[in-house]
């Protein structure tokens, strides 16, 4: 029994010390967003929708929840925030191409008439994130119009 005493006691210093270190914080100004905004021009509510369910994860500026200052929660929330910056990053959106952009909306179409957006681990702790079925379908809408923008932008190769 005094073993696993001690074994308890180490794992609580190891998770004490860890607290006091953490990823880098994914903290830009919202004019980083900017472009986006400017270039695909949501309406109200889509630009709501894309601030409440999709900008966290998908730009530079996120809102961090009160558990993020717990290690390894934070560590996970940073995964997150890197791979989905991987995947559409608004913040970035003045350096892709018109070709990019549109494979980017087509992406954002898909994976959110699939319902696979956002993350059934993000909308269980940001219920504002949960997307109605009208919330789709104007995203949807928005969406096509800007990839026929895009469309007619492409020059053949």
């Amino acid at each position: 029994m005094k073993i696993i005493k001690k074994i308890l006691v180490g794992l609580l210093v190891v998770f004490i010390i860890m607290q006091f270190f953490g990823p880098d914080k994914n903290e830009g100004d919202m004019a980083s967003i900017d472009a986006f905004i400017a270039d695909t021009n949501p309406p109200n509510d889509v630009h709501e929708v894309l601030k409440n369910a999709c900008f966290d994860c998908h730009s530079d500026v996120t809102r961090y929840p009160w558990y993020n200052s717990i290690t390894p929660v934070n560590y996970w929330m940073a995964d997150h925030i890197k791979h989905g910056k991987g995947h559409f990053d608004v913040s970035a959106w003045d350096s892709y191409s018109v070709k990019k952009k549109d494979h980017k909306m087509d992406e954002l179409i898909e994976m959110i008439e699939a319902k696979e957006m956002p993350l059934p681990s993000y909308t269980w702790t940001h219920g504002d994130a949960k997307l109605s079925e009208e919330q789709i379908k104007a995203i949807i809408d928005w969406g096509t119009v800007v990839r026929a923008k895009y469309s007619g932008q492409i020059q053949p190769e």
